[in-house]
């Protein structure tokens, strides 16, 4: 598959690359991030323009996370659930659902282009919440604009090792996506364990005479 798409970003440049990163913004696992990489590669050799990588890269990836986040605003948690229980990704969208909850916007930012593997769930999971869209929209455009610029310079300084670079970053994103995970869950079990303390510490005490 990488290979294929490796071919189709060379054949037809800038409108391969929004097609395919609005279709995987939108919930396909393509692997993206190689393929930024590879574009940011490809203008370090003069075969793509710099402006019209950012541009078109960005507006692709928003494009799919819209669609991502009206499946959930209009299909509601049933049809997540449905498609989350045959195209996979059940944990994930535990974990972004967790992720909207405590941080919100930051949530929807951060995971453009830090924890990215989470991007596609945060979308239908803001959906499902109903987020406002407003916000949603323009979280989401800085933190692709974010993502595209990172990874293509990137493809530009390490033209040459483009193949190399994707993997590293790429482990790098699902460590970070445990790390952040774990801090969840080591923050809801400590509430959870301090709230039976605390409802004693409420009740009023008895006194015996």
């Amino acid at each position: 598959m990488t290979d294929d798409l490796l071919a189709l970003l060379s054949l037809y440049g800038v409108p391969a690359m929004f097609a395919i990163l609005a279709v995987s913004s939108a919930g396909v696992p393509f692997p993206i991030t190689l393929l930024m990489v590879a574009a940011g590669s490809f203008v370090a050799q003069g075969e793509m323009k710099l402006w019209e990588v950012l541009v078109f890269g960005a507006a692709g990836a928003t494009l799919g996370d819209q669609i991502g986040y009206w499946i959930g605003r209009k299909g509601g948690r049933r049809l997540v659930k449905w498609i989350t229980d045959r195209a996979g990704g059940g944990a994930s969208l535990e974990r972004a659902e967790a992720l909207n909850v405590r941080w919100g916007g930051a949530a929807v930012f951060l995971s453009r282009w830090m924890v990215t593997p989470l991007a596609p769930t945060i979308n239908l999971t803001s959906g499902v919440s109903e987020y406002s869209w407003s916000k949603f929209f323009v979280w989401d455009l800085a933190g692709q604009i974010v993502w595209v610029a990172i990874f293509v310079n990137l493809g530009r300084i390490f033209s040459d090792r483009v193949q190399e670079l994707s993997q590293l970053l790429g482990n790098v994103a699902w460590i970070l996506v445990g790390v952040i995970v774990s801090i969840l869950l080591g923050w809801k079990t400590v509430t959870y364990l301090r709230r039976p303390a605390l409802s004693q510490a409420a009740r009023p005490s008895t006194v015996i005479k």
